[in-house]
């Protein structure tokens, strides 16, 4: 155990034979492995797109009755078990942006889809969609959430603000559930 304590020793282990072709090989490998996760990344974008556009027409046309059940919720219990709140999120973005934002998600991400609905819900005909949609595809993710957040509420939030607020929530709802188990 007391060898063990010393990061110095007499005879450091030699470093490996450095193979060039192999190497080559391994980077390429892994360059093209992220290069196929960035094309999913974006074909995923585009078909959650598509997604919003046919749960809205699912839910326009009453078309969960074809399974037998009694609301377009029950539709979506079963096919999002895990939350259906995506499921919500999808219809906002095709409902509230006009088709030319639509099309360009796919370049974007649905995420940012998100941020950019909450605008459109907002200010509906004024909403100026090419300014958004260049912001949403030069920033950040995250930095266009608080940008956005900035618009909607007229003021710079920092980042501790929100965790705040998120934690906050979570305690108020851990609370809540805490007293619906008493009662």
């Amino acid at each position: 155990m007391i060898g063990l304590t010393s990061l110095i020793t007499e005879n450091p282990p030699m470093p490996p034979k450095f193979n060039r072709r192999r190497a080559l090989f391994v980077l390429g490998k892994i360059d093209e492995i992220l290069a196929w996760e960035q094309r999913k990344e974006t074909e995923r974008d585009t078909k959650f797109v598509e997604l919003g556009r046919y749960l809205c027409e699912v839910r326009a046309g009453q078309y969960w009755r074809m399974d037998e059940l009694r609301s377009f919720d029950e539709f979506l219990v079963r096919k999002f078990p895990g939350s259906r709140r995506k499921a919500y999120y999808l219809m906002s973005i095709h409902e509230h942006l006009p088709p030319q934002a639509r099309k360009q998600l796919k370049e974007i991400g649905w995420t940012k889809g998100i941020e950019l609905a909450k605008l459109a819900r907002r200010d509906r005909q004024r909403f100026d969609c090419a300014t958004w949609l260049h912001k949403a595809s030069q920033m950040p993710k995250e930095e266009f959430k608080l940008e956005v957040e900035k618009e909607l509420s007229g003021r710079e939030t920092e980042p501790w603000e929100i965790i705040y607020f998120k934690l906050y929530q979570a305690r108020c709802r851990s609370l809540n559930r805490r007293l619906k188990r008493q009662l």
